[in-house]
């Protein structure tokens, strides 16, 4: 078996010809960085301080606000969602799922990340907790977080003072 056929190939520049150009080699470092952030936008990306970011999207309706992330592999034990002063924190732990058999082998590209990860968001106006419900599913956990109820504009009626 050709164990190079396993290994993704990274510098496509060595096929090219040699740089005449003094800005050669600084170009081709450029492009390796550029190639390596891209690779870092996958669905629990590894963030620049090492910790996994899950992908997230939030939206909002007329009576609530909707935050969805992507947590491939994880199930409902996993993950953790707390709400305190407004501040609302879902964290989780991604581990690595060692067999028997794993002792003997011999890995040659390991691309997935596992660890622990944390996303923390400042929700607009007093949320009552008790209200908050999350969902998972199929590695997609949905939170839902009704909007408060905004104070009625009340107008006062200025008196003749006594």
């Amino acid at each position: 078996m050709n164990l190079k056929a396993l290994v993704p190939f990274r510098d496509r520049q060595t096929l090219a010809r040699p740089e005449l150009n003094v800005f050669g080699p600084l170009q081709r470092e450029v492009d390796r960085l550029f190639d390596e952030f891209a690779r870092g936008f996958g669905t629990l990306a590894v963030a620049g301080n090492g910790s996994l970011m899950p992908s997230m999207d939030i939206s909002e309706t007329d009576k609530e606000f909707v935050i969805t992330a992507e947590l491939p592999g994880l199930e409902r034990k996993d993950v953790e969602i707390s709400l305190e002063d407004n501040v609302l924190t879902i964290r989780g732990e991604k581990k690595i799922e060692a067999s028997p058999d794993d002792k003997n082998k011999n890995v040659h590209v390991s691309e997935r990340s596992y660890g622990v990860f944390y996303r923390v968001l400042e929700l607009p106006g007093k949320v009552d907790p008790a209200s908050v419900q999350a969902t998972m599913s199929k590695g997609i956990l949905k939170i839902t977080i009704p909007k408060p109820a905004q104070p009625e504009s009340k107008k006062i009626e200025v008196k003749e003072a006594a």
